[in-house]
């Protein structure tokens, strides 16, 4: 009998399931595969492709020359040095001043930013009133659709020394203007609280769909039991959405050096320029338009190690945290 048990259990445990072969899976599922095609052709295209180019960053710019015909990174001094353009990036004071403006608003954007859309959805799952819902869900989703050019122009209207509604309240009331646009200090508040405002309502989409997905069940059965809302949100509906935070909390940590172009370049000015100035500016002033390709590519290539640097990081701790990550 233990013989028996023993074999039925190597043959559960040992059974592998039979794969269909490609030709048959093309055959049978040929709509879903062909709705697949363009997406794959668009990143081959566009993502894949260019990918080529990263070796600029280790050689010198020809713009008569093919990429692979390039020559070298090198140096009169020292003859080959393919890591001559990351250096003289590294050796630019402005460089650095951008990278740690780069750093700072990321890391103020994600401890500010972060946040927002998830009490704002756990606030909008808390109304009762579905037409009033609906409507705060639509305006909290307007200015995820305007560019950022439209947003630096309210903010004019609302900020601007002067001419501000907000200063001309606040001159009337004798507190004085506050130059929120070209004060470096007061500038990076003003950054964080319109890409604050540009992004919570867009944000809390992914967070009010996890939310949807939570057993009603387990509010019932809290109900039954004397639970309050604020008690079902902080045992039931965080715990319930916590994956999905996490999983969306690593995607933030790994663009930790990235940056909105259009956000620092339609904020900036020469006024605020010590603390606007981030890598995606400082590689359009100083590689793009003063033509040094492969100044740029450095450091592209090095803004995309570090986060995926960071990224691979953030997933290795939640994995040994005991949370799902992102594989």
């Amino acid at each position: 009998m233990s013989k028996k048990i023993s074999t039925s259990e190597n043959i559960i445990v040992g059974y592998k399931p039979r794969r269909m072969p490609i030709g048959t899976a093309l055959r049978k599922y040929w709509q879903l595969y062909l709705l697949l095609l363009l997406p794959i052709v668009y990143f081959i295209i566009f993502r894949y492709k260019p990918m080529e180019f990263i070796v600029v960053a280790f050689k010198d710019y020809k713009l008569n020359m093919n990429v692979w015909e390039m020559p070298w990174a090198s140096t009169k001094k020292e003859g080959l040095d393919v890591f001559k353009w990351f250096a003289t990036a590294f050796k630019d004071q402005m460089f650095l001043k951008a990278l740690k403006n780069t750093i700072t608003l990321n890391i103020m954007d994600l401890i500010i930013g972060f946040p927002a859309p998830i009490i704002f959805a756990l606030i909008l799952n808390e109304l009762t009133a579905k037409r009033y819902k609906k409507i705060v869900q639509t305006i909290a989703y307007m200015p995820h659709f305007l560019s950022w050019v439209i947003i630096y122009s309210i903010a004019l209207q609302l900020l601007a020394p002067s001419t501000g509604l907000l200063n001309m309240i606040f001159d009337n009331l004798g507190i004085g203007s506050v130059d929120f646009l070209g004060n470096p200090d007061t500038w990076v508040g003003t950054y964080i609280a319109f890409g604050v405002w540009q992004n919570f309502g867009w944000g809390s989409i992914v967070y009010l769909a996890a939310i949807a997905g939570i057993n009603p069940e387990l509010y019932e059965a809290a109900s039954v039991d004397g639970a309050g809302r604020f008690k079902k949100m902080w045992h039931i509906t965080l715990p319930g959405i916590k994956s999905t935070i996490v999983v969306l909390l690593i995607m933030a940590l790994g663009g930790i050096l990235g940056g909105n172009f259009d956000r620092n370049f339609a904020m900036q000015n020469k006024l605020n320029i010590a603390k606007s100035e981030v890598l995606s500016t400082f590689v359009y002033k100083r590689g793009i338009k003063s033509l040094k390709f492969e100044l740029s590519t450095a450091v592209g290539l090095f803004q995309s190690v570090v986060g995926v640097f960071f990224l691979l990081s953030a997933n290795f701790l939640s994995r040994k945290l005991g949370e799902r990550g992102l594989w």
